[in-house]
């Protein structure tokens, strides 16, 4: 399971050992599956392209490598996907339960890399209530509904009685 935050600026090679560029992003379906990471290729137009989650051979610690580093597709906007931080973004999006309760405001997201399904959303209250009381990551058994200006999610109540204790609360990030 990783997190979109350990992707991004990850080197992205191909099996002859080629640097194809850095992981700038992820595209979200509304079914709630990553389908696709976005790479960033140097230099001074900087284009971005697609590279499909099953064209990846492995996600290491320090690189992801691609088995067959084909032409990858150029990025284009499409209007039935999102991303984290280009095209219909959803970071910092506010979470509401399905009972409209508000949960927050989305920070990051956990996804199965193999399958590329998501599986945690990680949400903030702000700068000082993460310092405070850590940030809070919840599950959903079934993908958000996104919409223009919130993300409605279903929670279920498992741990600690409260909708969005399903995970327990990421430790405290102190000062690095």
């Amino acid at each position: 399971m990783r997190t979109f935050s350990l992707l991004k600026g990850m080197p992205v090679y191909g099996e002859e050992g080629n640097m194809l560029g850095e992981v700038c992003d992820i595209c979200i379906r509304d079914d709630g599956k990553v389908s696709d990471i976005l790479l960033q290729r140097k230099g001074l137009i900087g284009k971005k392209f697609r590279l499909p989650i099953d064209q990846i051979f492995s996600f290491g610690e320090n690189a992801i490598m691609i088995s067959d580093q084909g032409d990858l597709p150029t990025y284009k906007e499409d209007e039935s996907e999102f991303t984290m931080h280009h095209a219909q973004p959803i970071i910092k999006k506010n979470i509401l339960s399905n009972d409209g309760e508000q949960l927050g405001l989305l920070d990051d997201v956990y996804f199965l890399e193999e399958v590329g399904t998501i599986v945690g959303y990680e949400l903030t209250d702000g700068f000082f209530s993460d310092i405070a009381q850590g940030k809070r990551v919840i599950r959903t058994p079934n993908p958000p509904q996104i919409g223009k200006d919130a993300m409605v999610v279903s929670v279920n109540k498992l741990r600690g009685g409260k909708t969005n204790d399903e995970v327990s609360e990421l430790p405290k990030q102190g000062p690095r």
